[in-house]
């Protein structure tokens, strides 16, 4: 197809393509933006490549999603996210046919996986990024009422990030370290936040722009 010839066609694939897949992982659609998603990309892929060679960039391009997902659950370091959305790129920018097309489709996956998080303010958000650690919560009839208080006490408290919430990572609140989430917002190191939710052993925070950067030793 002629439209098919035209360099900027891929950052209108690979942007939505990428937008609905990095959405499906974030708010519950249930599975339709990702088919959504899974059939741009195989449109995009299979325009440029023969059938073998689509395949492959296909799974490696999902293979950086997965990658991930992998960090934000599990590892949490950004080191898999990183290669994942390496790959990613990687994967679109040696499927188009000349480098201008490269460009225009690596630049279709950086801004469709940044425009993904729009979603969160329209769908409800699916709580796969929240780590078993943090889901459990600890009850009176259970013998933690006085680890619950202590909790519960941090609530409007300010600290600093020790390391990036994506969404899930270290804080610094009175001088102590706890894990703690964000409400689906990646929140760099060294960021000045604010408790503003506690349950049980749970603790939501969100970012202070009202304060600068606070020094590890708050």
């Amino acid at each position: 197809m002629a439209i098919f010839a035209m360099d900027w066609i891929g950052v209108v694939l690979t942007g939505l393509g990428t937008l609905f897949l990095i959405g499906e992982l974030l708010v519950n659609m249930r599975g339709i933006f990702g088919l959504i998603g899974i059939g741009l990309m195989t449109v995009y892929f299979s325009a440029y490549l023969e059938t073998g060679s689509f395949i492959m960039m296909l799974i490696i391009y999902l293979v950086g999603i997965l990658l991930i997902i992998i960090d934000g659950k599990v590892v949490n370091d950004g080191t898999l996210a990183t290669i994942g959305l390496a790959s990613m790129l990687v994967a679109v920018a040696l499927a188009a046919p000349n480098i201008f097309a490269g460009m225009y489709a690596a630049i279709g996956v950086m801004v469709g996986g940044a425009s993904s998080f729009l979603f969160l303010k329209v769908f409800k958000r699916r709580d796969m990024w929240s780590k078993i650690t943090l889901k459990d919560q600890l009850t009176k009839d259970k013998g933690y009422n006085s680890l619950n208080q202590n909790y519960k006490q941090l609530l409007d408290q300010q600290g600093v990030t020790l390391s990036d919430l994506r969404p899930v990572g270290t804080v610094r609140i009175n001088h102590t370290n706890y894990s703690a989430i964000s409400n689906a917002e990646w929140i760099p190191k060294d960021s000045a936040i604010k408790v503003v939710h506690v349950d049980g052993t749970k603790i939501l925070v969100e970012k202070n722009d009202n304060e600068h950067s606070i020094t590890h030793g708050s």
